[in-house]
This record gives structure tokens, sequence and C-alpha cells, in this order.
């Protein structure tokens, strides 16, 4: 569900953004469930009275901002039975009355419901549209029908329902009651709410978070009621809830065993090291000096812009403009990849491979820096030795050190061209699309890409490359925690804890100004190493936050090359990716010195101080979005057959 797809009209779509799905194979508690509800649907969801209260004093500037109210209330409404539970209309006579997976909802009428549902069918046509009255008109029509017609009150409902067995030792107790069911009742299917088109991002978003409402109520809404237990008939139809998937079944299972989550282990205080960690000086300690002998990027093929985050926006989401998102992170646009992440890494190897002229045989490690494989066996290098003829090399192993992974890895490559004294290839690559899921600081940030480099032996009597390396790792718990993926508490996926990101980050980075401030220039001709950088290339993390933090640290903006803005934040790939681009757009055009530092989650960071030769960068564009004629084509020009849930949207204006 995680991965995007692009639609009919060549528009980029999360699934996992629009239909809420959780992973229960990684609920332990019902408590770890309560967080998860809690964080999704509660935290930003106004209950009715909070609208009706809205309403009253006329808090409402324009028919969007009630309308999206709508929308969070009926997702809060649904919070249980969207992610848990199918819901299938049955005959009561027809419903088993001892099975232990086949449940009842207890429900309570809605207190003052119709005064609620009053207020919004009156306030609408009073404010103002914000952006286009027909198209609100016609999604407004959608959400009200779910809204307008609801009877239960959503406060009181519980993630898990009772049998049926259970729900009949309560005569008094109230369940949905159909007079009838029509099975083809229609409703949006997967395509039309992947196919939803709207010129303005926010009324996208809105569109198919109705389409996904309306579908939880698949029956004619207008004739339902709560009926007591001991007033159903055969013939009346309930609303049986089963769960959705295995995963949610052994849930219950496991929570009717009586689980319980288990405390996490409590880290101790952090203690700062004996005595600081010298940066590596390559010229002093080493005996083989490294070369880089060429430096490949590839670039993600599908373009994601502000736009599309926005169209894309989740349930669970604060509102955010494509100019804010911007504003906040510094992205206007990130690339994703329509390739695995084997196929991207791959790809960028043969590349570099090509450009330096080397072939399999000559190849005498191979490191592979990425923080989003799901490759354990082979590791992803071994893969990459496998598909490039390599019939054995002396190392090639997986690296994860997150976004400082270009320093690691060129750490790594320098230490194992001493024992080989053969070129060494470092693959830089990250596929983030699949593994945000509906995060929305994630979405907004990460990105996929690749890069390789091979750094060879230079000549005898030149000078390296290489000239200065340093990593680093660890900190206090809440930095080393402060990215984490997978995480059970999201859906298991990534996630950005802000605060501590930046603690560590500007931590780091005064840490590594400080030592290069103090080291002395290689060559002997200027006071201190950071008189000799021309330019710094840091890790593209969020532009905003960086040039934040290089303020701090005595940097200014015009010392710093970013392009952020239209690749994103590729982890481990990004400063790599940066350096092509540098070359690429002109602003590195003969040999120079570049101060590189990357750091991230783990609270791990690294940099390089390396001469970068244009000549040895493989220059390329990114390739456009691949959908041809599919790119921006819109519903009137995209011809497609009739689908039964035409019907909904004529019925809905």
């Amino acid at each position: 569900m995680n991965a995007f797809v692009l639609n009919r009209h060549g528009r980029p779509v999360f699934p996992s953004s629009i239909m809420p799905q959780l992973d229960f194979s990684t609920m332990t508690s019902l408590e770890q469930l309560d967080n998860v509800i809690r964080r999704d649907f509660e935290t930003k969801a106004p209950s009715g009275t909070d609208i009706l209260d809205k309403v009253r004093i006329g808090a409402y500037e324009d028919r969007y901002a009630l309308m999206r109210d709508v929308a969070l209330n009926l997702f809060w409404a649904n919070r249980f039975s969207i992610t848990m539970y199918d819901k299938r209309p049955t005959r009561w006579g027809d419903l088993p009355r001892t099975r232990t997976d086949v449940f009842l909802p207890v429900l309570q009428p809605w207190e003052d419901g119709a005064t609620k549902v009053a207020a919004v069918e009156s306030a609408y046509p009073a404010l103002p549209p914000k952006w286009d009255a027909e198209v609100e008109d016609r999604i407004f029509g959608i959400l009200f029908d779910v809204f307008g017609n609801r009877k239960n009150h959503a406060t009181t409902l519980p993630a898990v329902k009772p049998t049926v067995a259970e729900f009949l030792q309560d005569p008094d107790n109230l369940t949905f009651r159909l007079p009838s069911y029509d099975p083809d009742y229609p409703v949006f299917d997967y395509d039309d709410i992947l196919d939803c088109w709207e010129d303005v991002p926010e009324l996208e978003a809105l569109h198919r978070w109705a389409m996904v409402l309306h579908n939880q109520y698949p029956w004619d809404r207008a004739g339902v009621e709560l009926t007591r237990a001991d007033q159903l008939s055969d013939d009346d139809y309930v609303v049986a809830f089963h769960p959705r998937d295995k995963g949610v079944a052994d849930f219950l299972r496991r929570l009717s065993a009586g689980a319980t989550k288990r405390p996490a282990p409590r880290a101790r205080e952090s203690r700062q090291p004996v005595r600081p960690y010298p940066a590596v000086d390559v010229r002093s300690q080493f005996t083989v000096m490294p070369k880089l002998e060429a430096l490949v990027a590839i670039h993600g093929d599908q373009p994601f812009t502000n736009d599309d985050v926005v169209r894309n926006s989740s349930y669970n989401w604060s509102p955010m403009s494509a100019d804010e998102i911007q504003e906040k992170t510094g992205v206007e646009e990130r690339r994703y990849t329509s390739l695995s992440l084997e196929e991207l890494a791959l790809q960028a190897a043969e590349a570099a491979l090509e450009k330096a002229q080397r072939g399999p045989e000559e190849i005498g490690g191979v490191v592979v820096c990425t923080c989003t494989t799901s490759r354990l066996l082979p590791s992803l290098a071994t893969y990459i030795c496998g598909q490039l003829g390599i019939y054995q090399t002396h190392a090639a192993f997986d690296l994860i050190a997150a976004c400082a992974g270009m320093p690691y890895g060129l750490s790594d490559a320098v230490r194992i061209l001493q024992e080989v004294q053969r070129p060494v290839l470092v693959v830089c690559a990250e596929k983030f699309s699949d593994k945000v899921g509906n995060v929305r600081p994630s979405r907004m940030l990460f990105a996929d890409g690749a890069a390789a480099m091979v750094v060879g032996v230079a000549p005898e009597g030149e000078e390296p490359d290489l000239d200065y390396l340093q990593t680093y790792a660890s900190g206090p718990a809440s930095e080393v925690n402060s990215i984490i993926w997978p995480n059970p508490d999201f859906d298991n996926n990534v996630t950005v804890f802000g605060p501590q990101v930046k603690n560590l980050a500007g931590r780091y980075l005064t840490q590594m100004i400080e030592e290069i401030g103090a080291l002395p220039d290689p060559r002997g001709q200027a006071g201190s190493l950071l008189e000799t950088i021309d330019l710094i290339v840091p890790h593209q993390a969020n532009k905003t936050m960086v040039l934040q933090l290089a303020e701090r640290a005595g940097l200014g903006a015009d010392q710093l090359y970013f392009n952020i803005e239209r690749v994103g934040n590729a982890s481990a790939a990004s400063i790599p990716l940066a350096i092509h681009d540098a070359v690429r757009d002109g602003v590195i055009t003969q040999p120079t010195r570049i101060f590189a530092p990357g750091f991230g989650a783990g609270a791990v960071a690294g940099y390089a101080v390396m001469r970068i030769d244009p000549a040895v960068v493989e220059v390329r564009e990114p390739a456009a979005r691949e959908v041809g004629t599919a790119e921006s084509i819109a519903p009137e020009e995209a011809a497609s057959p009739r689908r039964a849930s035409d019907a909904i949207q004529e019925a809905f204006g």
C-alpha cells in the first residue's frame, strides 16, 4: 500500500495517504493501538460539538474549512471500523450466533445529532467558496450524505466489538438496522479514487477523502435506524463486522489472550568520550593515496511536486499549502523512482565503472551505503557484485549510516584501498518513496536517488583527492532515535522527530566547522583547512534548517550549494547527487576543494574534505516523468469506459 502509483492523468498518487490501513502485526496491546488511533484520528479531528460551536460563533471563513472539519470528524467516527473491520450487511436471520470472528457494534444515539447536522446544512451555503464553488458543492454533497445520515455517537466506540453472542446478552444493546439492502449500491472503486482530478490540490485531496468515507456506508443511509437487540427480526439487515485481514484477526486473538505491551528498556545517560576523535589525515596516515576516478548520479524518474504532496494529503495531516512546504523545508519538488532500490543502485554502479573505464575484474571492494534496503541475504553490495560480473573481490558489504553514508563509505573505501591497492566502488542509494507511508514530515522531505563513485589509486607523487575524513556516531538517546524506520508506532513508516534532528545536526555541524578551522592546510599555503574550502556541499536534509544552523556556525548562504529544491532529501545519496548537480549547473567548473558534511539517523555524522575534478563527473539530466501522453491529461480528455460508480457522481452533482 505504501508505494506510489501513477493514475491515468499521469499524476502520482499514494494509496497509503488516502485509504487508512494499519499494520496490526506490529500491534502488541490496546494501549499501543490507542496511541496510534489518537495520533492519526483524534488529535486533529473536531467533534460534532466542536463543529456546532464553530458554526454558532462564525469561526468558519469558507466552505472548504467547514468541509475539512466534517471529513475529519467522519474519519474519527470511523477510526476503528475503517482500520480494523470489513462491514458486511447481513440478514439477521442468517447471521451466525456463536462464531468468535463475527462482531456487531454496540452503538449509542448521537447526542444532539439533528442539531449538529442542521447547523452544517445551513452554514455551508452561507459561506463563500474558497476556490471553486461548483467543485466544492460536489464534494459537499458526498460528505453531507454521510454526515447528515449519521445516527451514532462516535466518542464511545471501542476498538474491540462484541461477538454476536456477547451482543445478545443485553437486550438493550443498540446496533444498525437496515430495512433493506441493495448489494449493488454504487460505491467508488479503487481507480475512481486514484483517478480523481481537481485543479486545486486541496480540493483533490478532500474529494478523495469524501470517496473513501462514502464507501464506508454502502447502503441507503436515510433508512438506517439504531435498533435494540430484542427488536431485530429475521428479515432485518444488520451490519456485521469482520476482521479486515489476518493481521487484525491475530491481534484480536492476542488481546483475548491478555497480551500487554512490554516496557521499553531505559537508556543510560550519555557520556562524552574521554578525548576527541581526530579527523583522519589521509596524507599522513596512509601510504596509498586515493584518487576519485568517477562519480555518476541517477536521479529518480518521477518528479513529485509540493502540489502533489498536497493532492495526497492524508486525513491525519495538518493543513499546509505547497508554498508553506517550500518555506518550511526548502523543497519544491522531490524525485521518486519507479525502479527498485536494487535496479537504481545497479544502474549507478554500472555507469560509474563505465565512466572510470574499469572492468569488474579490477574492483577490489564494493561498499553500498543505504538505510532503505530490505535486502539482507544477499546484501545489496554482494548482489551488485554478482550483477556486475565481479567473480571475487576483497570485501563487499552494506553500510548503514543514513545521511552520513558518503563520508562513512569513503572512509571505508580508503582503508580497503590500503589493503588491496585496487579501485573500490562506493554506491550510495536510497528509496524512501515506498517507506514513508502517510507520515507528513517524511513525505515532504525524503526522496529516491543513487550515486556511485570509483575510488582508485593515485599515481605516484600525485596529491590525493581526499584530504580529510571524519565520522561520528551516537549522542543522547533522544537524538539517536530521532529518525526511525521501521517504527511500529507510525505503522512501520519512516518517522522524523524534528527538534531532536535539529539538535544533533546543530551539534555536529558546529563541531565539524571547529575541527576544520583548527586543521592545517595540507599544502601549507593557508592558515587553516577551512580557508582552503571553495564550496560547502552539505547533506540536503532541510534547506531552511541547514541554513539556520550554518549561520549559527558562522557560514554564509553563498558558501553552500543546495539542490534540495528539485531533488529532496535522498539521505546517503544526497551529497554525491548534489556534487553531480553542482557540476551540471556550472557551479563547479574546475578542480574544486569541497567540504561535504553529513548528519542524520542514529545520531551519525561525518565529513569529507575532497577535491572534485568536473572531468570525472558524468553529467546527466534527470529523466522526465515517464507517463508519455498521460501526463497532464484532464478528465475530459481521457476517454474511459463508464464505470458503475459513475452513478455516484451523478447523484451528488
